[in-house]
């Protein structure tokens, strides 16, 4: 294995040697004189590669200003001219939607006036529709009690002289076979009128 042992002789004056461990051997020492040409510097740049450099770049800042910036700001100013124009479509096309939606609600409201007038004439309609039939019905039904209590007095007139038939015949049977003799046919009418009547009141 190789060491490497660097000593410094003033500014530019270096000596490296190599040592090995094993063998002890010791390589010829590599020096660094002055005035000794070292070659060209790795980073300061020759005379011709700063002018191709400036040409280069004068040449692209031309192109790039005079051909591809021009295309590139009409690609932009284009671009935003179409997002422009749909941001004012998409406004337009919003308020003609706020107009319908308002003309719509508009009609909604008139519909539903006109709805509830309807059902409130409907309603109304109904009303006398059927307080006309309620006072119909009414009128028939007094007409049928009229009618029946005219039947109910005419079938009590019927009943009362039959009634009275019947009592009288019991009436005369009964004094002829407790007294012996028939009673006086008007006295036993009058009798019985009067109950009757007294059981009526």
């Amino acid at each position: 294995m190789l060491t490497a042992v660097i000593t410094h002789r003033g500014e530019n004056s270096v000596q490296v040697k190599l040592v090995g461990q094993s063998t002890g051997l010791v390589t010829p020492k590599i020096e660094a004189e002055e005035g000794q040409d070292m070659g060209p510097n790795p980073i300061a740049p020759e005379g011709k590669e700063l002018l191709w450099g400036g040409l280069s770049f004068v040449v692209m800042a031309v192109a790039i200003r005079y051909f591809l910036f021009p295309k590139l700001k009409k690609g932009m100013d284009d671009r935003y001219a179409g997002i422009r124009a749909d941001h004012e479509s998409a406004e337009a096309t919003t308020a003609a939607a706020r107009g319908d939606v308002a003309e719509y609600e508009k009609a909604l409201v008139a519909v539903r006036a006109e709805a509830a007038a309807k059902v409130d004439a409907a309603r109304q309609t109904l009303d006398s529709e059927r307080q006309a039939a309620i006072n119909e019905l009414n009128s028939r039904i007094a007409a049928r009690r009229s009618e029946a209590d005219a039947a109910l007095s005419a079938a009590r007139e019927a009943n009362r002289s039959q009634i009275t038939a019947a009592v009288s015949a019991v009436v005369t049977r009964a004094t002829e076979l407790s007294v012996g003799r028939a009673p006086d046919a008007a006295v036993v009418e009058r009798a019985i009128a009067d109950a009757m009547a007294g059981g009526s009141r």
